[in-house]
């Protein structure tokens, strides 16, 4: 009798183990679909250079981040409502989006907030304008995506790139295109991959990034100082791109 009851006990315990498997394959499909529809949707906040990646910082940095110029538009990236809009200590301005798919943007650093909490907002509606507010070393935007929630442990945060697409550092993002490179919607702002706005002559007041170029070769071409150049377009580093656009005047 014992023998049996230890038998149905065993036989109860492995029905239960193999139904968490099967649910557990269940919720990593959903979440795989989930994000799948979601990086149809969502589009770069941006433009800019991609400055940072998610995981770096001993796995601290839970977002990336998007170098560019002072003031330069904030999009939002998919259709929501605003959770959060204040100044925070650490984020500066910061926008918190809540998605209709149970994602959570943020939108850090921000020199201006140009929606309030209760909010709703429009995929390429303009939120705000990149800055260097809270604790930031540079002018950027730090952005972050979240499965349901945002939390101070950043439990859910997952990489943007799985959603925007890949992009390293060093990379050139356009505000408004989508994961496979089309614009959703258009730039608010001129960058370097629209050829058709800038060209190099010595009377333009911008130049294009050349393949091989340096902050010191421009300097020296354009007649003018690299830390003045470096001023001039909020440079925090040498770093440079092609088809970058710098201002030179």
């Amino acid at each position: 009798m014992r023998d049996y009851i230890r038998r149905f006990l065993i036989a109860i315990i492995m029905a239960l183990c193999v139904s968490l498997l099967f649910l557990g394959g269940k919720h990593s499909e959903a979440a795989s679909l989930t994000e799948t529809k979601a990086s149809e949707n969502m589009i770069w906040p941006s433009d800019g250079i991609i400055s940072d990646s998610y995981g770096t910082r001993e796995g601290k940095h839970k977002g990336i981040d998007i170098a560019g110029k002072m003031n330069t538009p904030i999009l939002a990236v998919a259709d929501g409502m605003v959770e959060k809009s204040y100044l925070s200590d650490t984020y500066g301005n910061v926008v918190f989006i809540k998605h209709p798919n149970k994602y959570v943007t943020v939108y850090a650093h921000l020199n201006s907030r140009s929606v309030s909490k209760g909010q709703s907002v429009k995929q390429g509606q303009i939120i705000g304008s990149m800055g260097k507010t809270g604790q930031a070393t540079g002018t950027h935007l730090h952005f972050e995506i979240h499965r349901l929630e945002w939390r101070y442990d950043k439990k859910f945060a997952i990489n943007p790139e799985k959603l925007l697409g890949n992009a390293e550092v060093g990379g050139v993002v356009r505000a408004g295109a989508a994961r496979n490179g089309v614009m959703v919607v258009s730039a608010p702002v001129k960058t370097g991959t629209d050829k058709k706005i800038v060209s190099n002559t010595k009377t333009d007041i911008h130049y294009t990034v050349r393949r091989g170029d340096t902050l010191s070769s421009i300097a020296t071409e354009k007649n003018i100082t690299v830390a003045k150049l470096k001023e001039l377009n909020e440079l925090t580093s040498d770093l440079i791109v092609p088809d970058q656009v710098l201002t030179i005047k």
